[in-house]
């Protein structure tokens, strides 16, 4: 019996750490250990959902994006939705991805080696503005920033783009309380290729958010649409296809994007 009741309490006590630290859950996860125990990694391909959005909620833009990508994207890439507020965790999986020797270290190679696209919507727009920044102070290059709509937090700047990423690309709507950041500039013009600022109007052309919660579909109608949208969201899917890369960790360089991008005439 109390064998039993020793076995119980150590079972509980597993869940109830589970539970409660949602890296360790992520780290249990089959997918998430072998994404982040790959010794080469080829892609990381990460997102911020906007507001107080859940990473996991599919009736939102990123999310439903990311599991588009996941399931036909070439083996090795690594793939993943943060809250807007996560983004420390997000520079964390990043870290593990790159330090394939694990010594705590990113070397010249394994800094090298990144192929990294953040992506998001909203207040996930701007966070992964400022992820991009956290990875310029280690010296880790970006190849895409796309912003959808982005709103920035009273303490941050999602205008500028560090020099540290490639390309980066802003979609935003201009109506209602909320909107996005009009314009977006490269720190260093020499260094970032801004692939565009493209302006979308729901007033001309709206779309249905069936899944929309009352309080959107009141206070905040055109920039709920820039979260549902299916053609922007394809064109920021086209964006983000073009730069994974088949498992080879030789390639430097990102293509150039092949898909006319923005509103059509």
């Amino acid at each position: 019996m109390r064998r039993f009741a020793a076995f119980r309490a150590l079972v509980i006590s597993l869940v109830v750490l589970v539970t409660a630290f949602p890296s360790i859950s992520r780290a249990l996860d089959g997918e998430a250990l072998h994404s982040e125990t790959t010794a080469a990694r080829a892609n990381i391909v990460i997102g911020f959902v906007g507001g107080f959005v859940g990473h996991e909620n599919l009736h939102h833009g990123p999310v439903q994006l990311a599991q588009r990508i996941r399931q036909s994207a070439p083996p090795g890439t690594f793939i993943r939705v943060f809250e807007n507020r996560r983004r420390k965790q997000a520079y964390e999986a990043i870290v593990r991805l790159l330090d394939v020797d694990r010594d705590g270290v990113l070397s010249a190679e394994e800094k090298a080696r990144a192929r990294i696209v953040l992506f998001g919507q909203s207040w996930g727009a701007s966070a992964a503005v400022m992820l991009a920044r956290d990875l310029r102070r280690d010296g880790v290059p970006v190849l895409l920033t796309v912003q959808v709509d982005s709103v920035a937090k009273l303490w941050q700047n999602d205008s500028v783009i560090p020099d540290n990423v490639a390309e980066a690309v802003n979609f935003y709507q201009p109506h209602g309380f909320v909107h996005g950041r009009a314009e977006i500039m490269a720190a260093d013009p020499a260094r970032t290729d801004i692939l565009g600022n493209y302006r979308i109007d729901y007033h001309k052309d709206p779309v249905q958010c069936p899944q929309a919660s009352w309080f959107d579909r009141v206070f905040t109608p055109d920039h709920m649409q820039s979260e549902c949208d299916p053609h922007l969201w394809s064109q920021v899917e086209s964006l983000v296809r073009q730069r994974l890369v088949l498992h080879d960790t030789s390639a430097t360089t990102s293509p150039g994007p092949t898909t006319s991008f923005g509103p059509q005439p």
